[in-house]
């Protein structure tokens, strides 16, 4: 078994430590600043929190909805009882949401602070104020990268702010040997949002180094001989019970993506495509986009594939070639790929083939890597004639690298101001199909009828089996009075997709206006079955009926939909 490394010394003058993490968490709040005047976004928030009333408060039924309903594919009752109390607090303003989403933030840059100066003085003995300095730098490094604006700006990503939180609370308290405290923030972690399930391989990865509880000899033993194995089968039943809960949520929400709509060797594809994207956007953050698009068709072949396959082979060569001579290389690479592991793509959900949020884990041991790098490159500075100099001068670059991080993040956030801005952004970007069906979204919201069809027509062309492009087109295709192609488009939208409210909706009013009111009516109860919560479905109902002459029957039609309207709008 591995010699046990004797416990790191406490640090010296520990109340600094305390003012550094404050310092930190004011600098992260500081740069996300501008998201505090965001709104909602055409982006799930519409749907999350505008057209969803079950959420909002902390009632009874609030909470029963909250611990049972996979939502959209996703099980998060924590994370929305964080958003229930900002609704009992704040209504629907988007700004306190906002506040408490910076909040959130803020702290957790606090604890990378916390982490990083533990995990630093176990990996650089010798103790010095550069210790210090090098788990200021990993916290701001990991707090003001643009990569986490998504992640705070957006408030439907809540979840990862608050399942970040616990995260690494828990990484705290194994690293001061709190293991209880450490399983109980797990739990609350997997609440939140079930990516947190890599923490057991985590801490497995910090025994091995940092802190030298494990060696190769102990894989050779029986895991329940081995303390430092055993201690782990607690954490690794929640996060199966976690892994679980979030394949259920998926599948109850119709959130996986089909093995026929993207086969094994895809998937792999997209897995090195994401890995190698990532890496890269941390270390280059300009040109990040609300949406990174997979493109159809498909090709897994591609030179983009095929380069981020053979760089992520390479490192993880180097990884291995180097495990003795670096050792902390080699675990910041094994504890990314480990976080990455369950939104790398193998279980793919969603349009994307990245998102700049996954990396709001993912990216932690890239800064503890760099600040630690900072400490080691500052002491041989300082070791050498004219040191002090040169370690000034090191200080400087990584100064301009912060200010520099932290004004692309304050742009970025300002990106996710509106849903105008959000999807102007993601087209400058690159071609984007559902970027051009929500900006049509948006022209119909101004009637502009023009504009939604030469969006919608310009995510056809994108997509081609993309049902609300689909139904948007034949809205359109409806105001300018060509019904006929409207329909076609209603019913290519619900082969597509059948369970598209939208699309029923729609065709029914392109129906009434041809005078068939009795199948408009069958389209209208149709979208009503598919989302009892659709006002505008409702209302047509109550044109169709009032035209039929049916006028008791249309008003209650029309004060139901005017209570739904309420009831969204409180």
């Amino acid at each position: 078994m591995a010699r046990r490394r004797p416990a790191a010394p406490p640090p010296e003058r520990p109340a600094l430590d305390w003012v550094a993490a404050l310092l930190v968490a004011q600098l992260a709040f500081v740069a996300f600043l501008p998201a505090l005047r965001g709104e909602f976004v055409l982006w799930d928030d519409d749907t999350n929190f505008l057209k969803n009333t079950a959420w909002r408060g902390l009632g009874w039924d609030e909470l029963e909805w909250m611990l049972t309903t996979p939502h959209k594919g996703q099980w998060i009752p924590l994370s929305w009882l964080t958003l229930g109390l900002d609704y009992r607090l704040w209504g629907l303003h988007p700004s306190g949401f906002h506040l408490t989403s910076l909040i959130l933030h803020a702290a957790n840059a606090a604890l990378v602070y916390a982490v990083a100066r533990r995990v630093l003085a176990r990996a650089l003995p010798g103790g010095g104020e550069a210790l210090r300095v090098g788990a200021g730098l990993a916290a701001l490094l990991f707090a003001l990268h643009p990569l986490r604006v998504e992640s705070v700006a957006w408030i439907t990503e809540r979840r990862d702010v608050v399942s970040g939180l616990f995260y690494l609370l828990a990484l705290l308290a194994y690293l001061f040997e709190r293991r209880r405290l450490a399983l109980g923030a797990f739990a609350l972690g997997l609440l939140a949002k079930a990516i947190v399930v890599s923490l057991p391989v985590v801490l497995l990865l910090l025994d091995v180094w940092p802190l030298r509880r494990l060696g190769w000899a102990d894989l050779r033993r029986a895991p329940w001989r081995v303390p430092a194995l055993r201690e782990k089968l607690p954490f690794v039943l929640l996060a199966a019970a976690g892994s679980a809960s979030a394949v259920w949520a998926m599948v109850v929400g119709s959130g996986l993506t089909a093995p026929a709509q993207l086969g094994l060797v895809s998937r792999v594809a997209i897995s090195f495509y994401s890995t190698a994207f990532y890496l890269w956007k941390t270390l280059w953050p300009l040109g990040l986009s609300p949406l990174y698009e997979l493109p159809v068709p498909f090709d897994p072949w591609g030179w983009p594939n095929l380069l981020a396959a053979a760089v992520t082979l390479a490192l993880s060569a180097l990884a291995l070639a180097t495990a003795r001579r670096a050792p902390a290389f080699a675990a910041a690479w094994a504890a990314y790929l480990v976080i990455l592991l369950p939104v790398v793509g193998i279980v793919h959900n969603g349009p994307q083939i990245a998102a700049d949020r996954y990396t709001y884990l993912a990216c932690l041991p890239w800064a503890l890597l760099a600040g630690g790098g900072a400490v080691v490159l500052a002491r041989r500075l300082a070791a050498r004639p004219g040191g002090r100099a040169r370690a000034g001068a090191l200080a400087g670059l990584a100064a301009g690298v912060v200010l520099a991080l932290g004004a692309l993040t304050g742009r970025q956030a300002r990106i996710w101001h509106d849903s105008e801005a959000l999807w102007q952004h993601a087209l400058r970007v690159s071609p984007s199909a559902i970027a051009h069906n929500n900006l049509a979204v948006l022209r119909s919201d101004e009637n502009r009828w023009d504009a939604v069809l030469a969006h919608a027509e310009a995510a056809l062309r994108l997509r081609p089996a993309f049902a609300e492009a689909h139904a948007a087109a034949g809205a359109a295709l409806d105001r300018l009075q060509r019904t006929d192609e409207a329909i076609a488009h209603f019913q290519e939208a619900i082969r597509v997709d059948p369970r598209l409210p939208a699309a029923w909706n729609h065709w029914g009013v392109a129906l009434g206006r041809q005078g068939r009111l009795d199948e408009a009516l069958a389209r209208f109860r149709h979208a009503l079955e598919l989302n009892p919560e659709y006002a505008d479905a409702y209302h047509n109902i109550g044109v169709a009926l009032e035209r039929q002459g049916k006028t008791e029957e249309a008003r209650a039609a029309y004060g139901r939909a005017r209570a739904i309207r309420a009831a969204q709008a409180r």
